[in-house]
This record gives structure tokens, C-alpha cells and sequence, in this order.
């Protein structure tokens, strides 16, 4: 599966990759060190937690390393210079059912942040808006029922 990043959010993925790699790592140790410490390893609830936490941190590196081993790099300005939605574009949408202006930015999966107005190309959406134009309507099917969304501007 091939993941879509900015320079900026390889970058961060990068530096996140190197702080599990080099702290993380070592924190899990120290606290499973520790946890030896205390004696029977059969009835110990620290060993076991700090084993737990270890198996997670070493999961969040496989993670990490597979998004960058199989990341494509886009310009968060490709949807820029377009008349279309596409990946990059910032989309001003207008909501009639509540009377409300949207901004949202169309990014890769791996960037998206919901609460901070950025979407996956992926979601509900931003895959219904992707290849759409400013003045079109575009339906949004999601869990809650359908949501019309007018297309007020793409920067």
C-alpha cells in the first residue's frame, strides 16, 4: 500500500521513527529491567505491563518504517494551481443544512487530522470531493446520512 506524505509530514514520521528508536526503546528496557528486579517473572504484573508496552512501541516502529519504506511524496501546494479538488487542496465548503462555512485541507491518510480541519483523500470527505469544482454540490454519504456540501472555493 502505497502512502501519501508531504516533505513536512515524512519529516516528522522520520524524527518520530528515530525518538522510538532511541528512547523509547530504551525506557521499555530500562522499566523491563526493572521489572526483573522484583523477583518470579510467572506472577509479575510490572514485567508482564513493561513486556505489553514493549511489544507496542516495537509494533508503532514496524508501523513507522512501512509508511516511509512505501510513502510517495506529494507537494501539499499540488492542489494549488487547480480548478479540481484534488491531494494538497485547501476546499472552503458551505453546509446549508446548518448554515456553515468548512475549510478543510485534503491530505494523505497517514497526515490527517480531523480536529485541525485536515482530511485523508480517503474519507468519506474527502473522497467524494476529490476532482470536483468551486459551484459544484457533492453528496457526502457517511454514518450519520447523507450531507450536501457546496464547493465555495479551492486554494
Amino acid at each position: 500500500m502505497t502512502h501519501l506524505l508531504t516533505i513536512e509530514g515524512k519529516k516528522q514520521l522520520e524524527e518520530k521513527l528515530n525518538y522510538y528508536k532511541t528512547v523509547r526503546r530504551v525506557e521499555v528496557s530500562k522499566k523491563i529491567g526493572a521489572a526483573r528486579e522484583f523477583g518470579d517473572l510467572s506472577e509479575n504484573s510490572e514485567y508482564d505491563a513493561a513486556k505489553e508496552e514493549q511489544a507496542q512501541v516495537e509494533a508503532e516502529i514496524r508501523e513507522m518504517e512501512d509508511i516511509l519504506l512505501n510513502c510517495q511524496i506529494i507537494s501539499a501546494k499540488d492542489g494549488a494551481n487547480s480548478d479540481k479538488v484534488s491531494i494538497g487542496s485547501t476546499v472552503k465548503l458551505y453546509d446549508e443544512e446548518f448554515d456553515e462555512e468548512l475549510v478543510y485541507k485534503i491530505l494523505g491518510a497517514t497526515e490527517s487530522d480531523p480536529a485541525n480541519g485536515i482530511i485523508s483523500n480517503i474519507s468519506p470527505v474527502g473522497s467524494a470531493l476529490m476532482g470536483h469544482q468551486k459551484g459544484d454540490k457533492v453528496k457526502v454519504k457517511t454514518e450519520g446520512g447523507e450531507i450536501v456540501y457546496k464547493i465555495l472555493s479551492i486554494n
